[in-house]
């Protein structure tokens, strides 16, 4: 079965070496999407990449970064998403976020016993 709905993605940049209470901050964010009930997350670790220092971050073997680039992509309603906004700003003291309309398409298949 295929649905479509609208939605909103947020992409969270950040650091590896980002913590938030002691933990990695893209562990701390999921685990936080989670219990606020989000549809689902998802962390992308980069393999090269800068950001607002124009430090580069590489994973290359010559040159590897202990703080390679991590992007935290959240989707679900608009609803959801504008309720979390204002706890992410206590959570998150350096990165970027970005905010985009997105059409979902979800299949749903029937299980088979």
């Amino acid at each position: 079965m295929r649905k479509e709905s609208e939605a909103i993605l947020l992409r969270i940049f950040i650091g590896e070496s980002d913590r938030y209470n002691g933990k990695p901050l893209h562990k701390y964010l999921v685990e936080f999407f989670r219990k606020e009930g989000l549809s689902g997350a998802t962390v992308l670790r980069g393999i090269e990449g800068y950001g607002k220092n124009s430090k580069m971050q590489t994973m290359s073997i010559l040159r590897l970064s202990t703080d390679l680039p991590i992007i935290v992509e959240v989707v679900d309603l608009a609803e959801r998403i504008e309720k979390i906004k204002p706890k992410l700003d206590k959570i998150i003291k350096q990165g970027l976020i970005t905010q985009e309309k997105v059409r979902i398409i979800m299949y749903e298949g029937t299980k088979k016993d």
